[in-house]
């Protein structure tokens, strides 16, 4: 026999609960979902944003600051590196590359970083996707994500206060321009996917004269970049170095994490906080496990007692010479069909507020999230589906062992 007439039959009667059934359980589920694929997005975003930082030299301090403030422009105060050290890291042998770093200004909201040609190619990696890189100290290469054109010319504004949207100038940044500095864009780098796609990279030169610090040379006709030949070389934030190797990495870490300067990979910053954002996650996880228990019990409940209430139409049913297990079997396909449904809507639902929130995070922080559903989060979605599953034979056993007459005698 058919049990889809039944079961169809069910739904029109259930009414609101039909939908209302399926949304609860989907916000559930998607909360769980969300929540897991959410946390490898940003894992894969965080680290790939990192791979051009092999090590990172600065003054002794806060490592995670420096990790945050060098690798994902956020903006704050850290200590300054002797300038120096750069000399002396172009000098090593170890070393195939480093490049300064410096921060300080703003333009429309959008950070200016101070650097070297070699870092604006990734140690010549990278290209322009437009245009060409700066070779004046008033020229300035922007990111994909800066909504600036190349030729227009730019004053930068001190400090990092910008209360507006990006690509707008709001008053506070207004009041702190250096009227005296201009920068015309000559280039634009390719998506790298990461903070510094909203980034202006201009000369280091242009940095330190900006702020009264010379230009790092001897003669101001000088080249970019280095050898800075100045008697005294400006302080900078951070020095990314390219070592030669891994063994040269792991010695020149050694080397700089004494005598006034603190030196880091990145990764190993990036391993404390997966750690705590692991714990993090846990605790969530385990918040939506006990969320969707409560949820689906308090479903079959309440479906149970509806079936309750419709124990006169499946007593007809049994008089009619219907078998217990054709009972058994639509009301178990009803119940089991509205708790599937929750979980498929909730799998949508669960990509959709990822999107939202990877966006949200992506505006606020540069880090592109990607957002795919692992086999983790599958597995999930196949426990509750199962779970659901096996809660619907609560009240198709209810029905089944119901006897018919006084079912019949009812006036439900």
């Amino acid at each position: 026999m058919n049990p889809w007439p039944i079961i169809l039959a069910d739904l029109r009667s259930l009414r609101w609960i039909a939908w209302a059934v399926p949304l609860v359980v989907a916000i559930a589920v998607a909360i769980g979902i969300a929540v897991s694929a959410q946390d490898q997005a940003l894992r894969t975003a965080s680290a790939r944003a990192a791979d051009d930082f092999d090590l990172v030299i600065g003054a002794p301090g806060s490592q995670t600051q420096l990790v945050l403030t060098t690798v994902y422009l956020q903006p704050d105060a850290i200590g300054l590196a002797d300038g120096a050290l750069l000399n002396r890291l172009a000098n090593d042998k170890r070393v195939a590359a480093a490049a300064p770093i410096a921060f300080g200004d703003v333009v429309h909201g959008y950070p200016v970083v101070g650097t070297t040609t070699s870092f604006v190619s990734r140690w010549g990696r990278l290209q322009p996707a437009e245009g060409r890189t700066f070779a004046a100290e008033n020229e300035a290469v922007i990111g994909a994500s800066v909504a600036l054109q190349l030729g227009a010319t730019v004053t930068p504004s001190h400090g990092m206060a910008h209360h507006g949207s990006l690509g707008a100038e709001d008053t506070e940044e207004y009041a702190h321009r250096h009227e005296e500095a201009q920068y015309r864009i000559v280039g634009r780098l390719p998506r790298q996917n990461s903070p510094w796609d909203w980034a202006i990279l201009v000369p280091i030169e242009s940095v330190w004269e900006i702020h009264g610090l010379g230009n790092g040379h001897a003669v101001d006709e000088a080249p970019l970049g280095p050898p800075f030949d100045a008697k005294t070389v400006p302080g900078v934030p951070a020095i990314l170095v390219k070592p030669k190797s891994v063994a040269d990495a792991y010695v020149l870490r050694g080397e700089y994490r004494k005598n006034g300067t603190m030196a880091l990979f990145p990764a190993e910053v990036l391993v404390a906080i997966y750690q705590t954002l692991g714990d993090v996650k846990l605790a969530m996880v385990v918040v939506s496990g006990f969320n969707n228990a409560l949820v689906l019990v308090a479903t079959v409940a309440l479906l149970l007692t509806m079936v309750g209430l419709r124990q006169r139409r499946y007593a007809v049913l049994r008089a009619l010479g219907a078998p217990r297990r054709y009972v058994l079997l639509a009301v178990w396909l009803g119940t089991a069909g509205l708790l599937t449904a929750g979980c498929v809507l909730g799998l949508g639902l669960s990509l959709l507020a990822s999107w939202v929130a990877g966006s949200v995070i992506e505006a606020r922080t540069g880090l592109h999230l990607a957002v795919t559903l692992g086999w983790s989060e599958l597995a999930f979605f196949a426990l509750i589906i199962l779970c659901g599953s096996g809660m619907a034979l609560i009240p198709a056993l209810f029905v089944y062992r119901r006897p018919v007459s006084p079912n019949l005698r009812s006036s439900a």
